[in-house]
C-alpha cells in the first residue's frame, strides 16, 4: 500500500477498528473509508481527531459503494456483532458471516486484498488445539452462537473456490487497549481491573469451576491492541 491507498475499514467506531483508524493515520494513510453504525453516542470520541475521507453506515455501505463506484485498494474488515451474551444466532448469521461474505465477494470480484477479524472464540474449549490448519475449523466446538458464526465464515472462506487475491482471517485472543470503555460488560478483563483498583485499590478475583484450578488461579492470554494492529498492517 502507499500513503493514497483507499483503504476500508468495517467497525471503524468499536475498539479496535478506532485504533486501527488512528494507527493507519500515524503511518500516513488518511484516504480511509470509515464503515460502522454510527448513532452509538458512547462511540463518538472513538474518532475524534481521525484523518477520512468517508464515513458510512454499515447498512448503506455495499449501495454506496455502488453509487460512487470507488476504486478501493485494501479491507479490513474488523465489524462483527461482538455481544457473547446475545444467544440470538439469527443477528450473528446476518452480520458475522452473510455480511461478511458479501465483503469477501466484493474483494474477490475486484481483486481487493482483505484482512478480516476471525476470533479466538472459534476454538471454543481449546481441546483441539490452536493451530493455523485449514482442517481445523471444520472439528471446532465454539461455546456460544458469536463463536460458531465466526467459525462458520472462516469454513465459509476455506472451502471458496474464488478468493481475494490476498486474504487472511485473524483470531485475536483477548485485546485490551484504548478505546473500548464503550463495551461496557464485553470490555476486557484487564479494563474491569483497571476500573477496579482504580474505585477500591484492588481487583476481585474469579471463582474457579475447575478442581484443577484454585479460585484467582485460571490463566488467560491477552494482547495489546497496538501489537495486533502491527500484524494486521504488517
Amino acid at each position: 500500500m502507499t500513503k493514497n491507498s483507499v483503504i476500508v475499514i468495517t467497525g471503524a467506531a468499536g475498539f479496535i477498528g478506532s485504533c486501527l483508524t488512528a494507527f493507519l493515520n500515524e503511518k500516513g494513510f488518511e484516504q480511509l473509508i470509515l464503515v460502522d453504525e454510527f448513532g452509538r453516542v458512547d462511540k463518538i470520541r472513538n474518532l475524534e481527531g481521525k484523518k477520512y475521507i468517508a464515513k458510512i453506515e454499515r447498512d448503506d455501505f455495499f449501495e454506496w459503494l455502488s453509487s460512487e463506484n470507488k476504486v478501493i485498494d485494501f479491507v479490513f474488515h474488523i465489524g462483527a456483532r461482538t455481544d457473547t451474551t446475545e444467544f440470538d444466532y439469527a443477528v450473528h448469521e446476518r452480520l458475522n458471516v452473510e455480511y461478511s461474505q458479501k465483503i469477501w465477494d466484493y474483494c474477490m470480484i475486484r481483486s481487493i486484498p482483505l484482512v478480516y477479524a476471525s476470533s479466538a472464540a472459534t476454538y471454543g474449549a481449546g481441546e483441539f488445539g490452536y493451530r493455523d490448519d485449514h482442517t481445523l475449523p471444520f472439528k471446532l466446538k465454539p461455546l456460544n452462537a458469536y463463536g460458531v458464526s465466526k467459525n462458520e465464515f472462516d469454513k465459509w472462506a476455506i472451502r471458496e473456490a474464488s478468493f481475494p487475491p490476498f486474504w487472511a482471517g485473524l483470531k485475536f485472543f483477548n485485546v485490551y487497549g484504548p478505546n473500548e470503555y464503550h463495551k461496557a460488560r464485553m470490555a476486557s478483563v484487564i479494563w474491569h481491573s483497571f476500573l477496579q483498583i482504580k474505585k477500591d485499590g484492588e481487583v476481585k478475583l474469579f471463582k474457579s469451576h475447575r478442581p484443577d484450578y484454585q479460585d484467582g488461579q485460571q490463566l488467560r492470554d491477552f494482547i495489546y491492541v497496538k501489537d495486533i494492529l502491527k500484524v494486521c498492517t504488517g
